[in-house]
């Protein structure tokens, strides 16, 4: 953005040094590449030491500039001056980073001869050779007006351009022609908006992606360059600044964007310097590597990592607000231009101008702070307001600081807040809208903490406060019909709770307290406590959000950690619930904050889990907590139920009872009537036969729903779990659960729950799921030679987060078991390995919760030792426990 390119500097480049290194060189070559050498490291030295990042941006232009007419000057040119060297792009702003691309155009006036051709060719053989890395186009004046004709891309180089040595006359020549002829002032303005539009939507239109791209993604340096480019194209301006004398951008304003952008050149800089290429992402491996550059410690509550990246997100945050506000302003002045300029009074305090809201006079928000209340709620209750007018924003962005503790405390600003939350339209995009332009986070102090906050893992894939109003969003979204089919029981809740805005309020504040060290359940809850205080909530909405917020992560948790089929799990969550008003509005923030967090987390399965909870926890509430359910009579009516069935089926009498006789307790506690009646068809069909049966289910009919249930039968053995698992993995699929349970005829009743790896639930292709079938009989026939584990190739991003693995194994006495917890990073053929492990000290698997939670999986898993008992050795726990750890890390470590 500066005016003047960097100035000459001879400890970069000396033309007297480098003819006399040229002259003695055996080839121009090396020359050039001592020269590059050299200068790049002392730039880099230069960067470190805190040199002004501009002056190494335009130094390096520049010395590109002396080297280009250097390699230029070694070949023969016609003496017409036909022909010009221009720099486009980046380099004809005359900024470049370490490794940026060097974009030329040879123009000429006519068609190239031979001897043309032949120095074209040398010269840019030369610079290739010399390792710069070059675009580069050769094209006359009309084919370079064709093409810009047609290309919003050749249009835009064109117009950043400049001449490097060559026909200055042909340089201007083509410059007018495009800016004044290949597109249009409001052609130009609508292809740049459309081509940020579509750059943004690659990255879930947000600052906040896990792994951002300094250039292109939302804040980044591709929106400050558009709005170069439009300003440019529009008032003909060189430089940015320009803008101030236009009255389009203030001083201020200038100064923050000049800031912005050297903050994101400085980070670009140090990203190319550390990965000795070009690189504009910053990946995970990167932001560590630039958070110690740049000299951040780890703290308390926050790493260092995640200092650096919070800087960052602020930064692009900002550089987000003035892009808005200044297309916004180039809508009014290039589209808008000629229309018959409408206004109509919304109140005393706004206007609406063309469809766009609009304050009726500049000093409305000092006289009347409440009003930048007023205007998100009039944004809420109008459909037909387009937006805001960019005017109205710069004075939004310029009385913000009013908003203190008395803006706070102010009953008019406590109630226009609550009527946008009480609102029937655009709640959540309000609510984003006072995010963008800064209100919410001084509104809230507390969410204001959060802005930018981002957890340095997989798990999270956007920072707290964009995760936070996704999941506002999604609970609005919830209330649409057209959701109705793949969330049925949330969109029946949303549309029937009596206060909508509680829910809400429970979904702004269940991850705010994070980022502070300590339980950000716990502190959420006490700011939310607050918050329902001073706006005035009655106790008990203060008591449902205040719960709902400190146990927002229960019913996830319990899905995913404990075995949901135990009438006694059941009944103890629902003695943590209490009541269906506590259930209700718990399961609807449970399912927005899964699909907000990541989309990858929500599955057919993890949907079915959680309707599963919600629906056992209701009966239970709905039969009373103090009437927990007979275990003799569930299993009595299971069994009828289950008989019922197979009876309708031609099957049942003494030969189901005699078989039942050898089923424990838990068969019939933990599995469904359905269940038991096709898998004991299935087995009585089966007969005496030594192969084993394999069978595939579907466990739910409803839509984006369920997995495929994978029932296995046949003689126990020790290593059937290591078989069954390195079986499923070889066929690519995941195990979500598994119950087994072995009858007193040493008979195993295996149930693995399954996914594809794109998360669904087996089609209905009956090739396929014959070819699954036998290749699961194949391999089970023979499980002491169980398929080898199969050496898939370990993602980037998993191997960055591979923390060391965590083993904890309880005995539990009261059922019979040992419970082993497993924390380890993910990896294709995990549980295939820990089955091999669990063979070698000849352990029994009897159930298992498979949770895989981002970059990492939280197993648990219910064994016994080969007779059935649990594990009381403590040497032989100790042994299981070190060998696991061991095993596992040593996996990661080998696939580094």
């Amino acid at each position: 953005m500066s005016d003047t390119l960097f100035a000459a500097d001879e400890s970069l480049f000396c033309a007297a040094e480098f003819s006399a290194e040229l002259a003695a060189a055996a080839s121009p070559i090396a020359a050039f590449k001592h020269t590059l050498k050299k200068a790049r490291a002392l730039m880099d030295e230069r960067f470190i030491q805190g040199e002004d990042i501009r002056k190494l941006i335009y130094g390096r232009a520049w010395l590109v500039d002396q080297l280009l007419l250097q390699a230029w000057n070694l070949f023969d040119w016609p003496d017409n001056n036909g022909f010009a060297l221009i720099a486009v792009g980046g380099y004809g702003r005359g900024e470049l980073h370490p490794h940026s691309d060097v974009d030329l155009l040879i123009l000429l006036d006519a068609t190239e001869d031979e001897q043309m051709q032949a120095s074209i060719s040398g010269f840019l053989t030369l610079l290739w050779d010399i390792n710069l890395d070059i675009g580069s186009s050769v094209r006359t004046l009309e084919e370079c007006y064709r093409e810009a004709e047609k290309d919003i891309t050749i249009a835009t180089n064109l117009i950043e351009s400049r001449l490097i040595t060559g026909n200055q006359h042909l340089h201007d020549k083509i410059f007018h022609r495009v800016t004044s002829g290949a597109w249009s002032d409001k052609e130009f303005y609508l292809a740049k908006i459309d081509e940020q539009k579509s750059r943004h939507d690659k990255t879930n239109d947000t600052e906040y992606n896990l792994e951002p791209n300094l250039k292109t993604s939302p804040g980044g340096l591709r929106d400050l360059q558009t709005i170069g480019w439009v300003a440019k194209r529009h008032f003909g301006t060189t430089f940015i600044h320009d803008l101030v004398d236009h009255g389009f951008v203030t001083e201020s304003e200038l100064d923050t964007l000049e800031k912005g952008e050297r903050y994101l050149w400085t980070v670009r800089y140090a990203l190319h310097m550390h990965c000795k290429r070009r690189e504009d992402r910053l990946l995970f491996d990167h932001q560590r590597t630039l958070a110690d550059l740049f000299g951040y410690k780890n703290q308390d509550g926050a790493l260092a990592v995640e200092q650096f990246m919070v800087k960052y997100y602020r930064v692009a945050k900002t550089m987000s607000e003035f892009n808005n506000m200044l297309l916004q302003y180039f809508d009014e002045v290039i589209l808008s231009v000629g229309e018959e300029q409408v206004i109509e009074p919304l109140n005393k305090r706004f206007n609406l101008h063309n469809g766009y809201i609009k304050a009726a006079y500049p000093s409305v928000f000092e006289h009347h702070p409440f009003a930048m209340m007023e205007l998100f709620v009039l944004l809420a209750e109008n459909e037909q307001i387009k937006g805001v007018r960019a005017s109205t924003i710069r004075l939004i962005l310029n009385n913000r600081h009013r908003i203190d503790d008395d803006f706070r405390k102010d009953i008019r600003n406590i109630s226009l807040f609550m009527e946008l939350l009480r609102g029937n339209l655009k709640v959540s995009t309000e609510l984003k809208r006072m995010n963008r332009f800064g209100i919410l986070g001084r509104y809230l102090p507390e969410f204001g903490e959060i802005i930018g906050q981002m957890q340095h893992d997989l798990f999270h894939i956007y920072t707290v406060d964009a995760h936070t109003l996704k999941v506002i969003q999604k609970l609005r979204q919830f209330r649409h019909t057209d959701n109705s089919e793949q969330f049925p029981i949330a969109h029946r809740i949303i549309n029937q709770i009596p206060k909508i805005e509680l829910i809400y309020i429970a979904g702004l504040y269940h991850d705010i307290g994070k980022g502070r060290g300590g339980d950000h359940s716990e502190l959420g809850a006490e700011d939310v406590k607050l918050f329902c205080e001073r706006h005035h909530l009655g106790k008990w909405d203060t008591h449902l959000v205040t719960w709902l917020v400190r146990n927002h992560l229960l019913m996830s948790m319990t899905a995913q950690r404990k075995d949901i089929s135990d009438p006694d799990v059941i009944q103890h969550f629902a003695k943590q619930v209490r009541d269906l008003d506590h259930l209700d509005h718990l399961y609807i923030l449970t399912v927005a904050d899964i699909n907000a967090t990541n989309h990858t987390l929500w599955n057919s399965w993890r949907a079915a889990l959680l309707r599963q909870l919600y629906s056992d926890t209701k009966i239970a509430l709905q039969r009373g907590l103090e009437n927990p359910i007979n275990r003799e009579d569930r299993i009595e009516q299971t069994q009828h139920e289950a008989m019922v069935q197979l009876q309708r089926n031609g099957c049942g009498g003494m030969e189901v009872l005699n078989f039942w006789e050898h089923l424990g307790d838990d068969y019939f506690l933990r599995e469904q009537a359905l269940n038991i009646a096709w898998q004991t068809r299935a087995i009585l069909e089966h007969g005496e036969s030594d192969l084993p049966l394999v069978k595939m289910h579907e466990t739910s009919r409803r839509s984006f729903e369920g997995a495929t249930e994978v029932f296995i039968y046949m003689r126990d053995q020790p290593n059937l779990f290591a078989a069954a698992a390195s079986a499923l993995d070889q066929l690519n699929l995941n195990i979500q659960d598994a119950r087994i349970m072995v009858a007193d005829n040493n008979q195993t009743l295996n149930t693995y729950t399954v996914l594809t790896a794109d998360n669904q639930p087996l089609t209905d292709n009956a090739a396929h799921l014959e070819y699954i079938q036998q290749s699961l009989v194949n391999a089970l026939n023979n499980p002491e030679e169980y398929p080898n584990i199969i050496h898939r190739r370990i993602p980037r991003q998993l191997k960055l987060f591979a923390n060391p693995t965590r083993v904890n194994i309880i005995n539990d006495t009261e059922h019979g078991l040992t419970t082993l917890e497993v924390m380890t990073p993910d990896r294709p053929g995990l549980l295939a390995r820990l089955g091999r492990i669990f063979m070698t000290h000849g352990i029994s698997v009897r159930k298992a919760k498979i949770a895989s939670i981002g970059e990492r999986v939280e197993d648990y898993f219910f064994i016994s030792d080969i007779q059935g008992n649990p594990l009381t050795d403590e040497a032989l726990c100790d042994a299981l426990q070190k060998d696991i750890c061991q095993q596992l890390d040593e996996h990661i470590q080998g696939e580094q």
